[in-house]
């Protein structure tokens, strides 16, 4: 079995994680290069933790400027195997309001910027994303969020989006229409590439505005997001607690197999392969590359 490590990579608003003991701030050296931060580690309770401010401390980073690659690379390094990105989004629903939490378990990809995979010429693997959320996971992240009180909807899509700008009116109509039930700017590549390292994930959307659909809302602003995103905080400090309280003290394996998405999924022939590509994919796949 796997001890279990709970990573933690805080989105708009959460630049801290309150309630960390025996914290150490661990810088970790990624061949993707630098990550948004450092790694703050220790624990609560009885679980290890290691929590990664998405943006920087002081928000120093854009979505399309966050190095999605070494973000999770750390994460992998430092022995995460179960990783739950919490996000600031917007509302395609009247019911999803400002301050309600949303547990995804679907995104749709609108990103262009980025890169998104660790695979690529000189290794090339292909990982199932149809289920991108364990379900494992995301019933933890609904027991801790019933428990502490805080209004939540389990299941919805996601539609990520480049940004940094938001949305025009046209766009969020679409969205709407098309049946998606928030919009962020970060959860994509990081879907992707936690899969492809091997981790369990799942996202916690916590709601700040309607995007900028609702007739008798004004429209997204970033005073709005950010007075919303503190208010929120407190909230995820109080999740991610119970949360982790509650955690089991081995890994759980993944129902969806998240945790085995390199299983077969590397097609370039061993005679093929980059040695460059290889060492720098040395914690994301070396279960499967170096199984020794």
């Amino acid at each position: 079995m796997t001890k279990a490590v709970l990573g933690i990579i805080g989105g708009s608003g959460v630049y801290d994680l309150p309630g960390i003991e025996d914290v150490r701030e661990r810088p970790i050296a990624s061949p993707w290069g630098e990550p948004s931060d450092v790694l703050r580690m220790g624990r609560i309770g009885e679980t290890d933790v290691a929590f990664l401010p998405r943006h920087g401390r002081g928000h120093r980073l854009s979505p399309s400027d966050i190095n999605y690659r070494a973000n999770i690379d750390v994460m992998k390094r430092a022995g995460v195997t179960d990783l739950i990105s919490v996000s600031a989004c917007g509302s395609f629903r009247q019911e999803y309001h400002p301050g309600f939490f949303v547990l995804v378990d679907q995104y749709v990809d609108r990103t262009h910027k980025r890169e998104n995979s660790f695979f690529g010429r000189g290794c090339v693997a292909h990982v199932p994303m149809a289920h991108p959320v364990c379900p494992l996971l995301q019933r933890r992240i609904a027991a801790a969020a019933v428990a502490e009180d805080i209004p939540h909807a389990v299941g919805g899509t996601l539609v990520c989006i480049e940004g940094p700008q938001f949305s025009t009116y046209a766009e969020s109509i679409t969205y709407r229409e098309q049946g998606y039930d928030v919009i962020g700017m970060t959860a994509m590549p990081e879907a992707k590439l936690a899969r492809e390292a091997e981790i369990t994930y799942a996202t916690v959307a916590m709601v700040t505005d309607y995007d900028c659909w609702h007739p008798e809302h004004d429209s997204v602003d970033v005073a709005s997001v950010v007075a919303v995103a503190r208010e929120n905080a407190s909230k995820v400090a109080r999740l991610i607690a119970r949360i982790a309280r509650d955690f089991p003290a081995e890994h759980e394996p993944c129902p969806v197999g998240s945790d085995q998405a390199l299983d077969g999924a590397i097609m370039t022939a061993p005679s093929a392969r980059d040695p460059g590509l290889l060492k720098k994919l040395d914690a994301v796949a070396g279960r499967v590359l170096n199984p020794a």
